[in-house]
């Protein structure tokens, strides 16, 4: 991901909305409560311990009490954020991760995180609905694909610095390993025990990510997709889709659309 500008983290960031610039952040930091952030416009960032998750408009950012992580923005971004109570956290997800936005959801959040002012009996209430679809979409595993996993093994996290400092490079892992000092069969196995997927997958993944960025800067779906390495931009089109749930350019319509 491109280099970004960290604004200190200065307590509890209020609920409600905001906006950042382009290439904006905030340095690592942890919450007394559970965290929710929607990134109404823009690409939103999420790195922790783990790894990586990319929330763009169709995917709401979850990070329970005490997760230490950091935020990134890729293009003019407004967010909802949205406090729970740690009371409440028990039944979600234990740790950092990026959830679908169901359109119930995403009504609730809205009306909780505007300008409009709610009596607090109606505020708990959406407050509940939220909670409510937060834990069915979890129990029902719609999370979010884009979650890049961060290795411990050195010689693994050599291969995937290569790969984050050139996503488009066509090596392949024989050749990573060579540079790196490990060999391919090595490398494999530790992809799929370490980051769960296979090396082609993981590398797919950083790839989507940056493209997520690229199409939010209005860049066209054909460059993104020879600028990040694609063979061509039909094997991009369909990478896209599986992992975002819509084509690269029904996404950038929607995010021009959101600015309007």
């Amino acid at each position: 991901m491109p280099e970004t500008r960290l604004r200190p983290f200065l307590g509890e960031i209020p609920a409600g909305k905001a906006s950042f610039a382009h290439g904006e952040g905030v340095a690592p930091h942890s919450h007394r409560q559970g965290q929710l952030i929607y990134a109404a416009a823009g690409v939103l960032v999420i790195t922790a311990a783990g790894g990586t998750w990319v929330a763009p408009a169709n995917r709401i950012a979850w990070t329970p009490p005490g997760a230490e992580h950091y935020h990134r923005v890729y293009g003019e971004t407004e967010i909802r954020l949205l406090r729970i109570p740690h009371g409440l956290c028990a039944s979600l997800p234990p740790g950092p991760t990026v959830l679908a936005v169901t359109p119930l959801l995403r009504e609730a959040l809205l009306a909780l995180t505007g300008e409009r002012q709610l009596q607090p009996g109606r505020r708990i209430r959406l407050r509940n609905v939220v909670v409510d679809e937060l834990r069915d979409i979890a129990e029902q595993s719609l999370v979010c694909t884009l979650y890049l996993p961060e290795p411990a093994d050195d010689r693994l996290k050599a291969v995937t610095g290569l790969l984050r400092a050139d996503p488009a490079a066509p090596a392949t892992l024989a050749e990573l390993g060579r540079a790196v000092g490990a060999s391919e069969r090595t490398l494999s196995r530790l992809f799929h025990t370490e980051a769960g997927m296979s090396f082609h997958q993981w590398r797919a993944l950083l790839r989507i990510q940056h493209a997520l960025v690229h199409l939010v800067q209005d860049r066209p779906v054909t460059d993104t997709a020879i600028a990040l390495g694609w063979a061509n931009p039909t094997s991009f089109i369909e990478a896209f889709t599986a992992v975002v749930g819509q084509t690269p350019g029904r996404y950038q319509a929607d995010v021009r659309r959101t600015r309007a």
